[in-house]
């Protein structure tokens, strides 16, 4: 058996969850977070999120398709295992990473942009 290809399978399935539903999450929580910063201007605020969920998901993708090109040769089930567990939690910390600096990027920003009015 190849447990390459098992293993792209199981980590693509994987990812394709966890890039959608955080995704998802962020998109609508995010929404909230950003009216909240700019409450005058909801139609900006509704741009500013999608621009953000489209950065979010090409980001990803494209991180996710690349990790598999660095993967060692698996060679046994313990081995898909471990691929798999270190390459989507090495993703996982990234998305929050990137996460956590969206939002202090948009905090800085708009607050900055306060101050000038």
């Amino acid at each position: 058996m190849n447990y390459n290809i098992l293993a792209y399978l199981i980590y693509g399935c994987m990812m394709i969850y966890i890039i959608y539903k955080v995704g998802l999450i962020c998109y609508r929580n995010g929404n909230v977070f950003v009216l909240h910063l700019m409450p005058t201007n909801a139609q900006l605020c509704l741009y500013i999120n999608n621009i953000l969920l489209t950065g979010y998901y090409l980001v990803n993708i494209g991180y996710a398709v690349y990790t598999i090109s660095t993967w060692k040769t698996v060679r046994n089930a313990y081995s898909v295992i471990d691929t798999i567990a270190s390459h989507v939690g090495s993703i996982v910390l990234i998305l929050a990473g990137l996460h956590y600096m969206n939002i202090i990027v948009l905090q800085l920003f708009f607050k900055s942009q306060k101050q000038h009015i």
